[in-house]
């Protein structure tokens, strides 16, 4: 983990993507004289499920997944993380410990905003508390979203799904292939399935001309057909 140079808050446009966007200048003053910023490289741990964390990181560049620890010891991905969001809110507002880990996918800046501040802005700025109870119901969808898919979805289905939330989500590069590429074992962790059947599965994608592949990277080619496949048609 590398610390860069800091950047104000108050100059910074990715607050408009979370909660901090309630904030007066004079408060994202504050919040940029007592944070921390973070750079992290690829595959490095940013938090541990079970921790008790002291803080809260918002997200300048690049992507993380959160993932959960199941019993046989397999992490499932819940969420894929972006630029904007903020991890570890709902650990520190509930002050207890993190129910999930998160991990980059990439090379990743954060922003580390100490728990007091959090607290206090909390306490102090209703339109803050506002957003960030939107944000957690919002997160709250989507989790239930995930577990209706998993359970109507074949595996098929839910790889489509993963690939064009991807896209949405995090774009292309110039070449038109998904800027965040999963592994196959971090896709299969998302999706609920072993990696090898979702190696099978890509490569049936593949072969249907649904997507193309070059080395790691992933390329959608029939949005369209993807998503009937989604919608079983």
């Amino acid at each position: 983990m590398k610390t860069p140079e800091k950047t104000r808050c108050e100059s910074c446009i990715i607050r408009q993507f979370n909660a901090l966007k309630a904030f007066s200048k004079e408060e994202l003053k504050v919040i940029s004289d007592n944070k921390i910023t973070k750079d992290f490289k690829k595959g490095e741990q940013i938090f541990k499920e079970g921790e008790k964390l002291n803080g809260v990181f918002c997200v300048r560049d690049g992507a993380s997944k959160l993932s959960k620890l199941s019993e046989n010891g397999k992490h499932q991905i819940v969420k894929i993380a972006k630029k904007g969001e903020i991890l570890g809110q709902r650990s520190v507002v509930a002050d207890e410990q993190t129910n999930l880990s998160a991990t980059a996918l990439n090379d990743t800046s954060m922003c580390y905003i100490p728990k007091q501040l959090i607290i206090d802005k909390i306490n102090e700025n209703p339109e803050f508390t506002r957003n960030l109870l939107k944000i957690m119901a919002s997160d709250l969808r989507e989790s239930d979203n995930f577990i209706v898919n998993m359970s109507q979805h074949n595996v098929k289905q839910r790889i489509a799904e993963a690939l064009l939330y991807l896209e949405t989500n995090f774009g292309t590069d110039d070449e038109g292939f998904l800027s965040v590429n999963l592994s196959r074992e971090d896709l299969a962790n998302v999706v609920g399935t072993a990696t090898e059947s979702c190696i099978r599965l890509i490569a049936d994608l593949k072969k249907e001309g649904f997507i193309a592949t070059k080395g790691k990277k992933t390329k959608i080619d029939d949005k369209r057909g993807l998503e009937d496949m989604i919608s079983g048609f």
